[in-house]
């Protein structure tokens, strides 16, 4: 049989009868842009989370992008940075001509290294955008420590960590700001682009909101020049019907893991992700390290197992940042692991037997007899 990566249609399927009912009440109203839906999701996504303010926009990469600006970002500025992510993460920072500073991974999470921020710090730092990711979020205390003695703003980016949480409080509630995708692949996932900001805020709210929508909040009044970045109302409606099921779909995800980090344990050339003592994970991605990666992936790929790599290139290594002529010794563990990682199949309606032939496919390729 043919396991797919993640199966969005299965999770339609599942909600048929809501989605099909969301989108025709939409095509009725003709709420298209903004309207009921998008005013609805954005209460009900600050209740979820914790927020005093959810700003909706077209996508997560415009949520960083509005995020700085209206924390003040100014050309020349220097931004502190994770060294693997997706390119959303530091292409933000530089089309606000500012310069993202990266600084390599913890090896265990693969999240920002906390203890190498502070030597990253100059005069032209004004703020740290770590990144909560595959699912498990960065040490936002003591980052936010560091940032508190520095006079530096945080932003969360937190596109694959909804309801991830440190101690038992939730990604989104460390920083001055924090980001959110709902690409249709996400734990929360809309059926095209769409992006959201939270914050505790009210002024840095408004001013997120206004500058998302033409530099206003009533249309024809322009505060400021602004940008066109808007949820629409069929995104809205689909992701309200979605939500009240991302705390079941987050409780499969972490057993899904839970019983692939069991069934994985004794292959001695994989090492399955940690999760670290008191954060919850919620496996956006499981991401295991192999030094076969690529022969790995080819084999699953015959038995019908598809595999991704997240990412190919730590980003101090893409062309696009070329010009800032890093090397392999800048980042160590991220340029190590570029090799080495691969992403199994993982989502919440993956059932056991299909988890059993993936399982049984890669013991296979190491000849280990269950």
């Amino acid at each position: 049989m043919t396991i797919p990566f993640v199966d969005l249609h299965a999770q339609y399927l599942a909600l048929k009868d809501e989605i099909d009912a969301a989108i025709a009440r939409t095509i009725n109203n003709s709420s298209f842009v903004r309207g009921p839906d998008v005013e609805a999701f954005e209460a009900e996504y600050s209740e979820l989370m914790e927020a005093r303010h959810t700003v909706s926009c077209a996508n997560g990469t415009d949520a960083l992008y509005i995020a700085m600006k209206a924390l003040g970002i100014k050309p020349g500025d220097e931004v502190i940075t994770t060294a693997q992510s997706w390119i959303s993460t530091s292409e933000t920072i530089g089309q606000h001509r500012a310069k993202p500073v990266f600084v390599d991974i913890d090896p265990v999470t693969s999240t920002i290294d906390v203890s190498k921020i502070a030597e990253k710090i100059t005069s032209r730092t004004v703020g740290i955008i770590p990144v909560h990711l595959y699912g498990q979020m960065a040490d936002m205390p003591e980052v936010m420590a560091i940032a508190q003695r520095h006079n530096l703003w945080v932003i969360e980016d937190c596109a694959q960590a909804h309801l991830a949480t440190i101690n038992g409080k939730k990604a989104g509630q460390f920083g001055n700001i924090a980001t959110w995708s709902f690409y249709p692949g996400k734990n929360l996932g809309a059926m095209g682009d769409a992006g959201a900001i939270t914050t505790q805020d009210p002024a840095l709210a408004r001013h997120m909101a206004c500058f998302a929508r033409h530099g206003g909040l009533v249309k024809g009044d322009h505060e400021m020049e602004g940008i066109n970045s808007r949820l629409d109302g069929l995104q809205a409606a689909i992701l309200r019907v979605k939500l009240p099921h991302l705390a079941n779909w987050t409780a499969r995800r972490r057993a899904v893991a839970k019983r692939y980090d069991e069934m994985l344990a004794d292959i001695a050339q994989i090492k399955t992700p940690t999760e670290v003592a008191g954060r919850e994970h919620v496996y956006h991605l499981y991401v295991v390290e192999t030094e076969n990666r690529d022969s790995l992936g080819e084999f699953l790929k015959t038995q019908g197992i598809p595999t991704v790599i997240n990412y190919k290139s730590a980003l101090p290594f893409l062309p696009a940042y070329a010009h800032l002529g890093h090397v392999p010794e800048d980042f160590p563990i991220a340029f190590g692991l570029q090799n080495r990682i691969l992403s199994l199949p993982i989502f919440a309606e993956l059932n056991e037997a299909q988890q059993d032939s993936i399982a049984d496919a890669i013991s296979s390729f190491y000849g280990v007899v269950k």
